[in-house]
């Protein structure tokens, strides 16, 4: 190094350390907000939660939309999920009646092994994003055909 590229690495030094110094008390002092949407061992419809399944595990996260007035067909989840309502509403309905109104920002500890559906009775599209745990290779979703 020159005698002047010193000088002009040292200021640069300063400006990096001032503007890491800034950007860190920013984060220090932003607010961080934490909300537990859930926290349980039953499903919603107050069934125990089944066992994890025996194996090399495997999550899937799928954003599903529903479009207005859609009814998803009839099946059931081999495997614990839980999502949260993303926009719109939707209307879980098991095969022995049970129901569940959901509302944008509502999370779901969906049923296990149980046949239901969802029905969007609004007048615009259901998103939901659903993460699944499951292993490699198992179903997510079985219909009630499958």
């Amino acid at each position: 190094m020159t005698r002047e590229t010193v000088p002009i690495f040292a200021v640069l030094s300063v400006i990096v350390l001032i503007q890491f110094s800034c950007a860190t008390e920013r984060a220090d002092n932003a607010s961080i907000a934490v909300k537990e949407l859930v926290r349980t061992s039953k499903s919603w419809d107050g069934k125990l939660l089944a066992p994890y399944p025996q194996g090399q595990p495997e999550i899937t996260i799928r954003r599903i939309s529903i479009p207005a007035g859609a009814r998803l067909e009839t099946h059931s989840h081999p495997v614990i999920n839980a999502g949260v309502l993303m926009s719109g509403q939707l209307t879980v309905e098991t095969t022995d009646g049970k129901v569940l109104h959901l509302k944008a920002g509502d999370p779901i500890v969906e049923v296990v092994n149980t046949l239901h559906y969802g029905i969007n009775e609004g007048t615009v599209p259901a998103e939901i994003v659903v993460f699944y745990a499951g292993t490699v290779g198992q179903a997510v979703t079985v219909s009630k055909q499958g």
